[in-house]
């Protein structure tokens, strides 16, 4: 089988193009139940899946198990509000890469400060935030991205003809692989450090967490 790398990475250039994230705007002002809240879910992220047809995005299983180890503050009256589905947003990125106990332990601080904050910052404004320049950042990660593909092509110039192509991609694999692999034991890094140190409350105290990884 061919596999025309150069048509895989515009296929996957041109798929960054239609990301987007979920708006504060587009959750629900009412508060839900949760078979509302898992439609809601499944409604937004399906698309997101590696295989749309059978991934589960977020049973009633894995909400209760978030509520009960303090990922997600527990419903009232056995219902769900904003804010809570801005959490489950959150949990829903960072269960790819992250274990429960270091959501747990990044989102705790957060949940304990601006969730059901009644006024000024809140959970949604460190929503807004967060997504609104993260996917900013689409543009330079595709830059990046091809960067690692270019470099990539450039190996295995002197393997035998038959092989050369798929060991190319290997090579960019092995690349993308290890970008993630990377960040993974940063943000680790930096996990154990705010277990240790505390969220910071300081220009200061942020730099100390970061000299630490």
């Amino acid at each position: 089988m061919h596999i025309d790398t150069k048509d895989l990475l515009n296929s996957i250039l041109e798929s960054f193009d239609r990301i987007d994230y979920v708006k504060s705007s587009d959750i629900p002002n009412i508060d839900l139940y949760m078979d509302q809240v898992t439609t809601f879910m499944d409604k937004n992220f399906r698309n997101t899946t590696r295989y749309p047809g059978d991934d589960k995005i977020m049973t009633k299983t894995m909400i209760n198990n978030y509520a009960k180890n303090d990922l997600l503050p527990p419903p009232v009256r056995k219902k769900y509000s904003k804010e809570h589905i801005l959490v489950l947003i959150f949990i829903y990125y960072y269960k790819g890469i992250l274990s429960i106990s270091d959501i747990q332990a990044l989102l705790g601080p957060i949940t304990n400060k601006f969730f059901h904050k009644e006024e000024g910052f809140d959970i949604q404004s460190v929503y807004e935030e967060v997504f609104r320049v993260g996917y900013d950042q689409i543009e330079a990660l595709k830059k990046h991205i091809v960067e690692e593909y270019d470099c990539a092509m450039g190996t295995f110039q002197d393997a035998p003809e038959e092989n050369r192509a798929f060991l190319k991609l290997f090579s960019f694999i092995c690349f993308l692989s290890f970008d993630v692999y990377m960040k993974k034991q940063l943000i680790e890094k930096l996990i154990d450090a705010i277990r240790e140190d505390g969220f910071p409350t300081k220009e200061k105290d942020l730099q100390r967490i970061v000299a630490k990884t």
